[in-house]
């Protein structure tokens, strides 16, 4: 095996390391062994092994349980629980400087970072060359299983799964399964009802930190998600996505199992299926439902000229 052979020819005295070229993305090197939990790249499957070991070694939270792969990484973890970088505007605690410097742009609406191609700006330098990706058609992140090639590295972790469908960590409570150990610390609350994000302007608590900054929005009327069409602004993505497939698509993905009758969202379908067990007679041309065909007839006739007016004759 190639990774033997270099692990014989170095000190067995010393601990075996990558080297650091070795997972530089920053080159043309081919490095074909993708790590599915960090998306770092190596040219050996000896080095992925080794790498790999890294993510088994975990260290956890006190205060909400959740796993890093890292001390440094859990020590950043911590400053969001002693609030050591805090936003002044709306509380939220981050990291690191960085990520408080980061987050602070959605209170200036402050976007430093412009396309050279389209000159549309962004917050993060990240979200740019995301977006450069659309002028370029670049896709650097390749699967080495498939030869299938992605723009986003997190869209080739996603995809690794397909092949690996790997879930070692299991919930001791209902056998769910997981990919990272974090993710099983984080579903246990589901049992536990441990909520250890806390809003500090409404007292409710949250088993999730995106749970918290999603409900910020509420305090501080935050509506980042914006509609290219209308330009109407939401504080969710689902919201968003709802929007669009209600109001500028024509996509009607959920029909009623009584009359077959379409709609764009589940609680547009599910209003109409409450009305029509109630009133199971459906006009076809409008949304009126009745409770008696002979009610339904009526209004076929008065309100769509539909059927046969009946005519009575007097005779003196």
């Amino acid at each position: 095996m190639e990774f033997e052979t270099e692990a014989d020819s170095t000190d067995k005295s010393q601990p075996f390391e990558i080297k650091t070229e070795d997972i530089t993305e920053h080159d043309d090197k081919p490095r074909p062994y993708l790590c599915t939990v960090c998306d770092k790249r190596f040219m050996q499957k000896g080095h992925l092994d080794v790498h790999t070991r890294t993510h088994e070694i975990t260290y956890s939270c006190i205060e909400c349980k959740e796993s890093f792969p890292s001390q440094k990484a859990l020590s950043k973890h911590k400053n969001i629980h002693t609030g050591k970088y805090k936003c002044t505007e709306c509380g939220k605690c981050c990291k690191d400087s960085s990520d408080l410097a980061r987050h602070r742009r959605s209170h200036s609406g402050e976007k430093p970072f412009e396309c050279s191609v389209c000159s549309k700006r962004f917050t993060e330098a990240g979200n740019l060359a995301k977006h450069s990706r659309i002028h370029s058609a670049e896709k650097p992140y390749k699967c080495h299983m498939c030869e299938k090639a992605f723009s986003v590295s997190g869209d080739l972790s996603r995809h690794m799964k397909v092949h690996t469908r790997d879930k070692p960590y299991k919930c001791h409570v209902c056998d769910k399964a997981f990919s990272e150990p974090r993710n099983v610390n984080r579903h246990m609350r589901v049992h536990t009802g441990n909520k250890p994000y806390k809003c500090h302007m409404c007292d409710k608590a949250f088993s999730r930190s995106e749970t918290l900054n999603t409900h910020m929005r509420v305090h501080t009327g935050d509506r980042p998600y914006k509609c290219s069409l209308c330009n109407k602004t939401f504080s969710q993505s689902s919201h968003l996505r709802s929007h669009k497939r209600y109001v500028h698509s024509n996509i009607r993905p959920y029909h009623c199992p009584y009359c077959g009758k379409r709609f764009a969202t589940t609680s547009l379908l599910n209003l109409h299926v409450l009305r029509t067990r109630a009133k199971p007679y459906s006009c076809r041309h409008c949304s009126e439902c009745f409770g008696r065909p002979d009610q339904l007839k009526t209004h076929l006739l008065k309100s769509h000229n539909e059927g046969t007016w009946l005519v009575c004759n007097t005779y003196e």
